[in-house]
């Protein structure tokens, strides 16, 4: 997704390794249609809940690393729980997050979501999704902006570059006021999230189905009270 180094999220043991040997990604199994997506969605549950539900298999050169189940349905259940406060039927937009995007489909089918990913793979979601290369943070369709109450963002790496880019993406996303932002990223970026889109770090600490080497953390820009654990009020969190 990166054009040129970047600081990648680290999986334990996995460092250095050929690209050969990395599982290559396979193709989307879902369309925009709900009925196909929710079949391939079923499908997924015989294997049980531990690895969530991944439409595709994760391709770590794309920095690629699926939310495990908890994750997932807590992630989902707080979306809809914004969308059921707001008037209208408010869009959600999932950025480089497609098992959230997976589970809204699951979970709340009525609540309308967009993904934004640069893997064109997922263009099998049809009208679900849009191509989005955070290198080019305002390259969307003139029909996204300000389209979204609700703004979940997961940048693919943690370098202050992409999340500046991923800063924009989400100004062009939202309105100006009245949106929530959901972001989920490296607790290394903790500052320079406050500083860029006024998000705090929660209490929930997200988990991947895949371990990763770096401290994962879901910053808010409104407090969610005795939900997801709340705003982290510990020692050295900015509040």
């Amino acid at each position: 997704m990166a054009s040129g180094p970047e600081e990648e999220r680290v999986r334990p043991g996995v460092e250095d390794e050929d690209d050969d040997e990395r599982p290559q990604l396979s193709a989307a199994a879902a369309t925009a249609l709900r009925e196909f997506l929710e079949q391939r969605v079923d499908g997924e549950k015989g294997k049980g809940d531990e690895g969530g539900v991944e439409l595709v298999a994760e391709d770590w050169r794309l920095s690629q690393f699926w939310y495990d189940d908890r994750t997932a349905r807590a992630l989902a259940a707080e979306v809809a729980r914004l969308a059921s406060g707001l008037p209208g039927a408010p869009a959600v937009a999932c950025v480089a997050c497609p098992t959230l995007y997976a589970y809204l489909k699951k979970t709340s089918p009525d609540v309308p979501a967009q993904l934004l990913e640069y893997d064109e793979r997922f263009g099998r979601y049809g009208a679900g999704f849009t191509f989005y290369d955070y290198n080019r943070p305002e390259e969307l369709p003139p029909a996204l902006k300000h389209a979204y109450r609700i703004v979940v963002a997961d940048p693919p790496y943690l370098s202050q570059e992409c999340l500046e880019k991923v800063a924009k993406t989400v100004s062009f996303l939202a309105p100006p006021e009245g949106s929530f932002l959901l972001l989920l990223t490296g607790e290394v970026q903790t500052d320079r999230a406050l500083e860029l889109l006024d998000v705090r770090p929660c209490g929930f600490k997200p988990q991947h189905s895949n371990k990763l080497g770096n401290m994962f953390r879901l910053f808010t820009n409104y407090d969610p009270a005795d939900r997801l654990g709340g705003w982290d009020r510990s020692d050295g969190a900015s509040i």
